[in-house]
């Protein structure tokens, strides 16, 4: 199977995180989200391990919580220690309801308005990830009023090609995102922000993409930053505290996607850090990583029941369910890769090509193309979509005026709902 927490029972049903899919379907209704608690708690735990093992205590896992935010989610993380990355008001909002310090806070964005810049103090945020030199002076100008001094960390493009989807590669030189490198700009913000009164420079920001896997981009992106950080301290006197190298590493969504070692990497990682550190004669700074994806993409699921299958003689399949891009839009976005399964038929062979199609009036509303399942697919089955913790229920819309689904949470052999499903009234709560 695609990943650890799914398998077969016996009754030829789909198994996650130990319970029966077609069961939680009829209980909860679809579409549906699941999650593995126990799983995101293993990668919490498997990230703060290899950290402390390769880096000590000068190393913090923090979680990009845009992956996928909800209180809950929250309250997982405050459980197992790990800083957040927060991205907007409602982020920050939830993470506080949610009774999460957020001294342990790191505020990214490459555009915080006034109005969330004064939001984020008013919450003590510890540390704002500031992208440009416009956000130095509106940070500058607000703890000035407030009479206080703002931690943050300058977030930089070192200029990396990470080789994964144009739209999420967020390092290069031409990025939406942060202060390049080799421009000179990143020496200029640097020494502007220096000479803030109320500002404290706590070190450096990069993150060179998403769904990563190639074998040596975080290394070269952390050689890059190294330098940058040694060439501050020789010109400025500046000792860096914290690298942040983002997060991004990839993870299975298809059997052709490549098993990868969260401990390797960061292995390989922290060896490239401390070489490049001793070459350059400083110290290893606080190392700070920001996994979202890798640690909840896995532990998510979508149910969904099958609703009418076209046949096209001569040409294609089309099997439809009732959710589809408003609550998982993918596929539209990015041409996404996923596993689907019938879940209440896992013991038939799966020989039947189609396309996974959704309900929304859109001709692209595609979960997946070209797809195999049993011949015998109807109405009335539950089709599982795998490796759905990451980015549904996130990006998810009321497009054609559709209900979200809710999130029911897997624990040791129970289930319990952490997210309601949305009613009709709740579609209508704010019209006026």
């Amino acid at each position: 199977m695609i990943c650890e927490n799914i398998e077969i029972g016996q009754n030829g049903h789909l198994l996650f995180a130990g319970q029966d899919t077609v069961e939680l379907a009829k209980q909860y209704g679809t579409p549906l989200y699941l999650l593995d608690e126990n799983y995101i708690r293993k990668m919490c735990n498997i990230y703060k391990d290899a950290f402390y093992k390769y880096f000590g205590d000068r190393a913090y896992p923090v979680y990009a919580s845009k992956a996928n935010a909800f209180r809950r989610i929250y309250e997982i993380m405050k459980e197992e220690n790990l800083g957040i990355d927060v991205v907007s008001q409602g982020e920050i909002y939830t993470a506080v309801k949610a009774g999460f310090d957020m001294k342990n806070a790191y505020f990214n964005s490459n555009n915080k308005t006034d109005e969330d810049i004064s939001f984020a103090m008013d919450n003590k945020v510890g540390y704002f990830v500031v992208d440009n030199i416009e956000e130095v002076y509106a940070i500058e100008e607000e703890a000035k009023k407030r009479g206080m001094k703002q931690k943050i960390l300058l977030r930089l493009t070192p200029g990396i090609d990470p080789h994964t989807y144009e739209e999420v590669a967020t390092g290069k030189v031409d990025s939406k995102f942060g202060t390049a490198i080799e421009t000179g700009q990143a020496e200029e913000i640097t020494k502007i922000t220096l000479g803030k009164e109320h500002i404290i420079l706590s070190g450096f920001h990069c993150h060179v993409g998403s769904q990563v896997f190639a074998e040596d981009v975080f290394e070269r992106a952390a050689v890059v930053m190294l330098e940058f950080i040694a060439l501050i301290k020789d010109k400025y006197g500046y000792t860096t505290e914290i690298l942040d190298l983002g997060g991004g590493y990839g993870v299975r969504y298809v059997d052709t996607d490549p098993y990868l070692s969260i401990d390797k990497k960061v292995s390989e990682v922290a060896t490239a850090i401390k070489d490049t550190c001793k070459r350059l004669n400083i110290d290893v700074p606080e190392i700070h990583m920001e996994p979202g994806r890798s640690i909840v993409a896995a532990s998510g699921m979508t149910l969904y029941t099958v609703g009418t299958v076209k046949r096209i003689t001569g040409y294609k399949n089309y099997v439809s369910i009732d959710g589809g891009m408003a609550d998982n839009p993918r596929y539209i976005l990015y041409g996404s890769k996923y596993t689907c399964l019938l879940a209440n038929k896992m013991n038939e062979n799966s020989n039947f090509e189609c396309s996974l199609v959704g309900r929304c009036c859109e001709s692209g509303d595609i979960i997946q193309e070209n797809i195999k399942l049993p011949e015998s697919v109807e109405r009335g089955d539950i089709v599982a979509v795998c490796t759905t913790g990451a980015y549904n229920y996130s990006m998810a819309s009321n497009y054609n005026r559709l209900t979200r689904p809710p999130i029911v949470m897997l624990n040791k052999g129970k289930s319990y709902v952490a997210v309601k499903r949305e009613t009709l009234e709740d579609l209508i709560q704010n019209d006026m």
